[in-house]
């Protein structure tokens, strides 16, 4: 974020501080995107990934006066989306595969020149989605946040609360055993 895009946040967060639903909703507004796309990792479904949104960004309105003006906005932001994820997911009390319904959220990675290398990208994300559904809750949550919400090592460290050789070590972790399930469903599925 740059300086200028940084100080419009910071007087948002402020006029938000005193009540003002409008300077809210510009700020859920500018992260909405990556919100979403850590609730859809984290659940499974993007209806579920909605009401998850929704639900983090009006806690997060209500613990407006709780955050640390000092901190970037995302990665606390992306915290309560992660953790309302989780609680919605143990409240259920199921476990759920990522699955097709997600294909909005790959939709901007995925060049359409003809529909067969569409229908094989599309394949490759979903299988890719199915086998990180497949992950423990912690996995799940560090790659969502670096690799589809795009948050850096420091803002993972911020958003999880650990230090950055955690989120590192965290990641490495998770990426190693995403592999061999990336590969098992590659098995069961005939892929290439």
């Amino acid at each position: 974020m740059d300086d200028l895009t940084a100080v419009e946040e910071t007087e948002l967060i402020e006029r938000a501080r005193r009540g003002d639903g409008v300077a809210f909703g510009e700020l859920a507004r500018r992260h909405a995107g990556a919100a979403l796309r850590v609730a859809q990792v984290m659940t499974g479904g993007s209806a579920e990934a909605e009401d998850v949104v929704q639900e983090a960004m009006l806690k997060a309105y209500r613990a407006l006066d709780r955050f640390r003006a000092e901190s970037p906005l995302r990665p606390w932001l992306l915290r309560i989306v992660a953790n309302e994820a989780r609680n919605r997911r143990r409240s259920i009390g199921r476990r759920t595969r990522l699955h097709e319904r997600v294909g909005a959220m790959t939709a901007p990675l995925v060049a359409r020149p003809s529909v067969e290398t569409l229908a094989v990208a599309d394949d490759g994300a979903r299988r890719l989605l199915a086998a990180v559904g497949r992950l423990r809750d912690q996995d799940r949550e560090v790659i969502a946040m670096r690799y589809f919400a795009d948050l850096s090592e420091a803002e993972m460290a911020d958003a999880l609360g650990v230090a950055r050789g955690t989120v590192k070590s965290r990641l490495a972790r998770a990426l190693d055993r995403l592999r061999p399930r990336v590969a098992a469903l590659d098995l069961e599925e005939g892929a290439p």
